[in-house]
């Protein structure tokens, strides 16, 4: 098993997460590259690897096989093209940006250069996710007609320094349609195909010392499908449940729970399958391991650049529709 030399650009919350993720892979040599010096150091200490100040002189010096960029939005693409550049493969946290403006040149740099590139919706790596969407895929219910996405948590337990990091602000990828329900949205595109128009109805509502929205109500529309999603980030209980449904049948996800079930026509009650509930980096380490496999020439598995073109459409398409109280078509963006 070859060892990868992977540099961690950020090391927040996310970043320091990617970082001892990599490190439990067994497969990769790990620098952290960080501003803030104070981090620099918790790196260092903690996890005791090298560490850098200057990204972009960071690679500028090619000696890294892979990037994995876990800075604010604003700055992935401007980074991921440097990277790529300077060839290295690339797992770019989400979103993708802040806009669409670079993206296309991005994917066709990747196309030259020959590397590898992903974005980093980790639920694609989730085990009872996987099967939930092979089962759909099966048809054994029909067409799916219509979904339901709910969605919440308690953010000020799970990041409580999030008045004082990009998530305060929508210009660096906050609030909760760029934070949160991205995830939602592009694992639901995966199953059920892009979104073509969507309504959206967001509010801040109980979150202190920000004014993005922690609240969101979307209306979309995949094709033939119908599709809602809502969210709020101060309730407490943290839970997530999908519902698919078909003529024939339905299947429910339950992510708080690592489980999902199917419940066919003139069925009495769910049939669950459920997985092993797992400590947290598990999902993370998988990643990491799956952006390794497909460096080395393996099967993708992760989120490519052209889905997570798609859902910054939806992140796009949401906060405009919210901004005009009007219903968006994506192909306007």
């Amino acid at each position: 098993m070859s060892e990868h030399s992977v540099l961690i650009i950020g090391c927040g919350s996310i970043g320091e997460r990617h970082l001892r993720c990599f490190q439990k892979t067994g497969r990769a040599r790990v620098t952290a590259c960080e501003v803030n010096p104070d981090l620099r150091q918790k790196m260092a200490a903690t996890y005791g690897v090298p560490t850098l100040s200057d990204a972009p002189a960071a690679l500028a010096t090619g000696a890294f096989s892979a990037v994995v960029i876990c800075t604010p939005a604003p700055s992935h693409l401007p980074l991921a093209t440097q990277a790529l550049r300077a060839g290295s493969h690339l797992l770019i946290e989400k979103p993708l940006s802040t806009s669409l403006d670079g993206v296309a040149d991005l994917m066709a740099l990747r196309d030259r250069s020959g590397r590898q590139a992903a974005v980093a919706y980790v639920y694609h790596v989730f085990p009872f996710l996987r099967g939930a969407r092979e089962f759909l895929a099966g048809g054994g219910f029909g067409p799916v007609l219509h979904v339901t996405a709910t969605s919440g948590q308690p953010f000020h337990l799970l990041r409580p320094a999030y008045a004082q990091i990009y998530y305060r602000d929508r210009r660096t990828g906050g609030g909760g349609i760029q934070d949160a329900l991205t995830h939602v949205a592009n694992w639901i595109e995966s199953v059920i195909g892009p979104t073509d128009s969507l309504l959206c109805d967001c509010a801040h509502q109980a979150l202190v010392g920000v004014e993005v929205e922690d609240t969101v109500h979307v209306s979309a529309r995949h094709g033939p499908v119908l599709a809602n999603y809502t969210l709020n980030q101060f309730q407490h209980p943290n839970e997530t449940t999908i519902q698919f449904h078909a003529a024939a049948g339905s299947v429910k996800i339950e992510l708080h729970r690592q489980r999902w079930g199917t419940f066919a026509a003139g069925a009495a009650d769910w049939t669950w399958h459920d997985a092993p509930v797992p400590e947290r980096d598990s999902h993370f380490i998988a990643q990491a391991n799956a952006f390794l496999d497909q460096i080395e020439g393996q099967p993708a598995r992760l989120c490519t650049l052209e889905a997570a073109a798609q859902t910054l459409r939806f992140n796009l398409a949401a906060l405009a529709a919210a901004d005009r109280n009007a219903r968006v078509h994506l192909r306007e963006l």
